[in-house]
C-alpha cells in the first residue's frame, strides 16, 4: 500500500457519507408518474386538428384571394371577373353608354339556350320582366345574361366568374366594403359609381361607360351575380339569398 492509498483510507473514517439511495424504488415512482405515451400522442393530434382547424376558419372569414388583398392596397381590387379601381377616377359619366357588344332581348327559356350556364331568378322577385343576352362567341354561346326587374330600376347580371374580366367599375374606397351572400364572400359597392364593359380581349368600352347603381357583387358555384338598383346592402343581400 503506498502513502496516498493510505491517506484516502484515513481519511475515509472521517467522512459522513449518506446511505446509498434506493435507485431502483426511485425509478419505479419515477414510470409510475410519467403520462401515458398514448395520452400523450392524443393529445398531440388533437391539437394539430385545433390549430388546422382554425386556419380553415380564417380561410372561411377573411376576404378571398390574397391577391385581391393586394390589389386593393394599390387601388384595384379584383374579385369574380369584376374590378374595382378605387384609385382617384375621372369624371363620372353622364350618358346613357352603349350596352354590351350584341346586346339583344330574349325570353328566359331563349336565354338560357344561349349561355353556358345555368340562368338563376330570385324568387322574391318573381319572374323577370326584361331577359337580355350580349357578346356571343364563334360558336353562339352568350357570355352574359342580364334580367331586369321593377321597369328595369333592378336589375341582375349573371356571368361565369372563372373566364375573364367582365366590368370594370371605379368607386372611393368608403364605397366600397366586404360583406357575404350566405356563406359566400361578396363586395358592397354604396351609391352610384361608374362601371364599364370589358371586352373579350380585355379591354375596357370606354363608350359602354354609365353610371351604375348601388351593387352587390357575389359568387356561388362559380357563377358571378352582380344586383344593381336603388337598394340598401341588407336589401339587396335578402334579394341575393333566394336565388333557385
Amino acid at each position: 500500500m503506498d502513502d496516498l492509498e493510505r491517506e484516502l483510507r484515513e481519511l475515509a473514517a472521517w467522512l459522513e457519507t449518506p446511505e446509498p439511495p434506493q435507485v431502483a424504488a426511485e425509478v419505479r415512482a419515477r414510470l409510475a408518474a410519467a403520462p401515458d405515451t398514448r395520452r400523450v400522442v392524443r393529445r398531440r393530434r388533437w391539437r394539430y386538428a385545433l390549430a388546422a382547424a382554425l386556419a380553415a376558419l380564417l380561410v372561411a372569414v377573411l376576404p378571398p384571394g390574397r391577391a385581391a388583398l393586394a390589389d386593393a392596397v394599390a387601388g384595384l381590387l379584383r374579385f369574380a371577373g369584376i374590378t374595382v379601381s378605387t384609385s382617384p377616377a375621372p369624371p363620372p359619366p353622364t350618358g346613357v353608354g352603349s350596352p354590351p357588344p350584341a346586346q339583344r332581348n330574349a325570353t328566359l327559356d331563349e336565354a338560357q339556350r344561349l349561355v353556358r350556364f345555368p340562368i338563376r331568378t330570385p324568387a322574391v322577385l318573381g319572374p323577370p320582366e326584361q331577359a337580355l343576352v350580349a357578346d356571343p362567341d364563334a360558336e353562339g354561346g352568350h357570355r352574359l345574361v342580364t334580367l331586369l326587374y321593377r321597369d328595369g330600376t333592378v336589375r341582375l347580371d349573371t356571368f361565369d366568374g372563372r373566364l375573364d374580366l367582365v366590368f370594370y367599375k371605379q368607386a372611393s374606397g368608403s364605397q366600397t366594403r366586404w360583406t357575404s351572400v350566405g356563406t359566400a364572400p361578396a363586395i358592397w359597392i354604396d351609391g352610384p359609381h361608374p362601371v364599364s364593359y370589358v371586352d373579350r380581349d380585355g379591354a375596357v368600352r370606354q363608350e359602354s361607360a354609365r353610371l351604375a347603381a348601388a351593387t352587390l357583387i357575389w359568387e356561388d358555384a362559380g357563377m358571378t351575380y352582380r344586383l344593381e338598383g336603388d337598394l340598401t346592402a341588407t336589401e339587396a343581400v335578402a334579394i341575393a339569398v333566394t336565388l333557385e
